[in-house]
This record gives C-alpha cells, sequence and structure tokens, in this order.
C-alpha cells in the first residue's frame, strides 16, 4: 500500500463517521513499514467525548497494538515497545538525552488538516510525518473552525478566553518533586 490508499481509507472512515452519526468527516490511519498500523474515526457525537478524534482514535489504537500488555506494564517492563528509551533526534530542543519511542517510525494520514488538541497528540507520540487531504481553510467552510484556538494559545495566560491561572503551586511541587527524587522515573 501507499500514500494514495492511505489516505482512501482515512477518507472511507471519516465518511463511514458521517454517515453513521457518529462524528464528523474525520478519519485518521497510522501507518508502519507499509502497512496500516491503526485506524481511527470521529466518534464524538457516538460518545459524547469531545477529545474522540479520529486521530486520537487512532493514536490510542496504535499503543495499544504496540503495547498489548499495557494495563500490566510494570517497572521492568518499560523499556519494551514504545516505551522503549530512544536517543534525543539530533537538532531537538530537548533537554533530556533520551525519550520513551513512542510512535517514532509511523506516519499519520488524517481526511482533514489536524485541530490543535490533535497536533499535541501527535507531537507527543512522536509520529514521524502528517499527511492530510482537507486543509484548515476547507474545514472551516464546513463549520469546524480552529483558528481562534491557535490565536489565543499566543496570548498570556491573564488574556485567553478560558480563565487560566497558576494556584497552590506549593501542592503541585510536591509532586514534581515525587517525579524528580524517584531515581528510576521513565522519561516519556
Amino acid at each position: 500500500m501507499g500514500p494514495k490508499e492511505f489516505m482512501a481509507e482515512a477518507v472511507r472512515l471519516a465518511t463511514e463517521s458521517v454517515v453513521n452519526g457518529w462524528g464528523g468527516p474525520f478519519g485518521a490511519v497510522i501507518t508502519k513499514d507499509g502497512e496500516i498500523l491503526a485506524r481511527g474515526q470521529n466518534r464524538v457525537l457516538l460518545t459524547g467525548d469531545p477529545t474522540a478524534h479520529g486521530e486520537i482514535e487512532a493514536i490510542r489504537k496504535a499503543i495499544q497494538i504496540q503495547n498489548p500488555e499495557a494495563p500490566t506494564v510494570a517497572e521492568d517492563h518499560q523499556n519494551a515497545s514504545t516505551l522503549e528509551l530512544v536517543p534525543r533526534p539530533d537538532g531537538s530542543p530537548d533537554l533530556l538525552p533520551e525519550r520513551a519511542r513512542m510512535l517514532m517510525g509511523c506516519s499519520l494520514y488524517s481526511s482533514g488538516a489536524p485541530c490543535p488538541m490533535c497536533m499535541s497528540a501527535i507531537y507527543w507520540s512522536r509520529i514521524d510525518s502528517v499527511h492530510f487531504s482537507s486543509d484548515l481553510e476547507a474545514t472551516r467552510k464546513i463549520g469546524f473552525d480552529d483558528a481562534f484556538q491557535y490565536e489565543d494559545f499566543q496570548r498570556p495566560l491573564d488574556q485567553r478566553k478560558i480563565r487560566i491561572e497558576q494556584i497552590y503551586p506549593e501542592l503541585g511541587a510536591q509532586a514534581y518533586a515525587a517525579w524528580a527524587n524517584k531515581p528510576n522515573h521513565h522519561p516519556y
């Protein structure tokens, strides 16, 4: 299979989501080594979960496939599968020398340009490349406009549309200290 077949499958999933009333016209596939590893489609209307976007669903499924024993992952298994530590890529601004591999080596194909939430998940999962069919303008024209989020993220915290403020930093410091002081914490 190649890029056109991968995109066709993402669009098929998106169309199925619309036809079945599950959610918007958004489907995604994650590929590895020329094969589809996982599929996802928008299921916001089906589940009532605003995070049930096609890309997020595909990422969750890909991780499950890569980590079939995930619910039983213990410290002695953390260096297996997607949690395997790999060196930071050349030119990375990351301060740590290693991170968990996650979905490195994978590509994502989506029927539409990923929203800010999905792009964040894509970055965190370390997917190598993203390919989309419909751009942000086409997505805006059908009623899904994420421009305000991209704009809001650039504002100082006290000027954002959603009230956001830091409170009780000494409480959060306790959990951060637990992580920093754990001798075998696993960077991801």
